[in-house]
């Protein structure tokens, strides 16, 4: 076709093509279908996590290698789900695996600290800059702890975050997130809803949201709770949107928010879960040029095992160091989980990785982009690093309420539907992105993009 302004897509035509692809999902995975019966017996809605759910079951894996899985019914797919982005060193990393394994055999768990935690926070310093460093066991602790060191550090405990942002399953992030469009709020007015039922209302009521992308409106709310003398302890963001796809900061964004929180003495926190590791040696605070007081890792840290951590300047990080916070964990600095960090930082995720992640990301992002040209399709692909996606929408994404209006959910569901029907393992729903890993080749991303073009193809036919 020849390019021009997007096309129309016919919704009947699109439904008739979920209709066939889930019927021919459906017959693929009737092992799946099994284990689920056999699971509800045991576990709540027969998953570990409510984000594995899916209608009819979920899809259970059987294990991975490198940059393939295969599910319980032997279906061998690329891997661009990647354990939500945890697994940019692709699975059974041999470095990693190693590394696990000369642990196991010297004690797995001591509950105090080993030589190896101590060789991943000297990492953790070079790449970051920043010069403390505690570990927890997930993203969702780190997030908790540093919200509490920031209430600490200030004597404060509102907190402000992005209207949209996931950070955890906290209470206290456990605001504003998947809101329907028409509940968002307009202006400054933005609402603060529990995310799922158990959120104390008290709670909620502590929490404000600003936009992505809106430095005015930021400072705007920070005077205004100032003035009303609830200044927050802290922001916490993604310097990239991470859970709308992939939304990245608009030029000067990010430095402007620092100098807005840094005058008015509120700490800010970068939530770099998804980030931190996958798009550069230093995540975004490398990558972008912008130190917060606070960085939060987990997912990707691990190369496969559950740790996270924080990291703070010495001014924000004095309140743990003398005692007054109580960061703890009986499981944190897990030696198991530090060995195969250690192994992750210093033999995986070297310069050369990274090299090779950009390429992959050049490739993918040039063929996706040729596919959206050759068929006027409305939307457009955008990525950093080892994440990316296409995002189904006429507008440029830059915040939640431009992805409630514009970003088509149904067009998100048929590409799941064939890249699960054609080998290729992604993550479900519209707010997720794929994560390449170092062991992806040529070959893999080629493959991505021939899935995509078929989608195409048949969408215009």
């Amino acid at each position: 076709m020849s390019a021009g302004a997007a096309i129309q897509i016919d919704g009947e035509r699109v439904r008739e093509l979920i209709e066939r692809e889930e019927a021919r999902l459906n017959e693929n995975t009737q092992a799946s279908d099994r284990m689920y019966e056999r699971a509800r017996d045991s576990l709540a809605g027969g998953v570990a996590s409510s984000y594995q759910l899916r209608d009819p079951w979920p899809i259970y894996i059987d294990r991975g290698e490198g940059p393939r899985v295969w599910d319980v019914d032997n279906n061998e797919m690329w891997d661009f789900h990647n354990g939500f982005g945890s697994m940019v060193q692709g699975h059974a990393h041999p470095a990693i695996g190693r590394a696990i394994s000369e642990r196991y055999s010297r004690g797995t768990h001591f509950a105090a600290p080993t030589e190896d935690g101590i060789v991943v926070a000297e990492e953790l310093v070079r790449r970051w800059g920043i010069p403390k460093w505690r570990y927890t066991n997930s993203g969702s602790e780190a997030t908790m702890d540093a919200i509490r060191i920031a209430r600490a550090h200030t004597g404060r405990e509102d907190v402000l975050k992005i209207f949209g942002s996931y950070h955890g399953h906290h209470d206290t992030v456990m605001v504003s997130i998947g809101v329907e469009y028409d509940a968002i709020g307009e202006g400054d007015d933005l609402a603060s809803i529990a995310y799922g039922a158990g959120i104390p209302k008290a709670t909620v009521e502590q929490v404000h949201a600003v936009h992505f992308n809106d430095a005015p409106a930021m400072e705007r709310k920070l005077e205004k709770l100032k003035s009303e003398g609830r200044l927050p302890a802290c922001v916490i963001m993604e310097p990239a949107m991470m859970n709308l796809g992939v939304v990245l900061p608009e030029p000067g964004y990010l430095e402007a928010v620092r100098e807005i929180t840094a005058r008015l003495g509120v700490v800010l926190i970068f939530d770099e879960v998804k980030t931190g590791i996958c798009i550069a040696p230093g995540g975004a605070t490398e990558k972008f040029g912008v130190t917060p007081d606070l960085v939060t890792l987990a997912k990707a840290l691990g190369g496969g095992l559950p740790i996270g951590a924080i990291g703070g300047s010495e001014a924000v990080m004095a309140c743990v160091e003398d005692g007054s916070v109580y960061q703890v964990g009986t499981y944190n600095g897990n030696p198991l989980g530090m060995a195969a960090a250690r192994a992750n930082l210093l033999e995986v995720m070297t310069p050369a990785a990274y090299e090779h992640l950009d390429h992959l990301n050049d490739r993918i992002l040039e063929g996706c982009t040729g596919v959206i040209e050759e068929f006027n399709l409305p939307g457009y692909a955008v990525g950093i690093g080892s994440k990316g996606c296409v995002t189904f929408s006429t507008e440029k994404v830059v915040d939640y309420a431009v992805f409630k209006a514009n970003q088509d959910k149904i067009l998100c569901d048929l590409a799941w539907l064939y890249n699960m029907n054609r080998g290729i393992y992604m993550t479900p729903g519209r707010e997720e992105e794929w994560t390449l890993s170092v062991t992806h080749t040529d070959e893999a991303i080629d493959s991505y993009v021939s899935c995509f073009r078929e989608m195409a193809a048949d969408l215009v036919a």
